[in-house]
């Protein structure tokens, strides 16, 4: 597919999304896609391949979440590749955002990406959660798929103060697992990502 054709594609999404695609720099968001890809090959950052579907199920379901950021300090938990962290980041340059990993590869790429695309608000953390202690707290915390949600909420609650919004992104298990963490506080939405057939979710405490 052209570059044309997939900007096209991302166009039509954030349309979907209730969006106006003119706020975003979607050339950035092909910029990153295009090293993904390249960089999958040789690292196996993601089980997508497919450039298309990386559109749809990275770009276009990071983006879903932008709604429920909470104030100008972020923190992407678990990262991997920069999802959602990176994605959020480019769409709202006026949050402080932090991705944080603990594995090597991921952390290269990440720091790759940022001397290509050159975020003025992204920091890179090599580091496992349970050992990262910044100065400052959070007023967003979020993950997509990184761990169960009481786990979650165990290893990040040091990074949190009281009005910190501790968002985890769920799929089609989201109802049960926030059933069984016993978080009687949490609220949870459902996404809905132009593309996705399968359900998605965000969970917010």
């Amino acid at each position: 597919m052209s570059s044309q054709a997939l900007l096209e594609q991302l166009k039509q999404g954030i349309v979907a999304l209730g969006d106006d695609p003119d706020k975003y720099p979607l050339e950035l968001y092909l910029g990153y896609l295009n090293e993904l890809v390249r960089w999958n090959k040789a690292y196996n950052l993601t089980a997508i391949s497919d450039v298309e579907k990386m559109i749809t199920y990275h770009i276009l379901d990071s983006l879903s979440v932008l709604p429920y950021l909470n104030g100008t300090r972020c923190l992407d938990v678990g990262t991997g590749a920069g999802l959602p962290g990176i994605v959020l980041a480019i769409a709202r340059p006026e949050m402080q955002w932090v991705l944080l990993d603990s594995k090597t590869k991921k952390v290269r790429f990440l720091h790759h990406i940022i001397q290509v695309l050159r975020p003025a608000n992204v920091e890179i953390i090599h580091s496992r959660v349970e050992d990262y202690y910044p100065q400052q707290l959070f007023s967003t915390i979020i993950s997509r798929a990184f761990s169960s949600l009481s786990n979650f909420y165990q290893i990040t609650k040091h990074l949190a103060h009281e009005s910190t919004h501790t968002l985890a992104m769920k799929g089609k298990t989201a109802e049960k697992e926030l059933s069984d963490s016993g978080f009687g506080d949490c609220k949870i939405h459902k996404l809905l990502v132009p593309g996705v057939d399968s359900d998605r979710y965000i969970i917010i405490k």
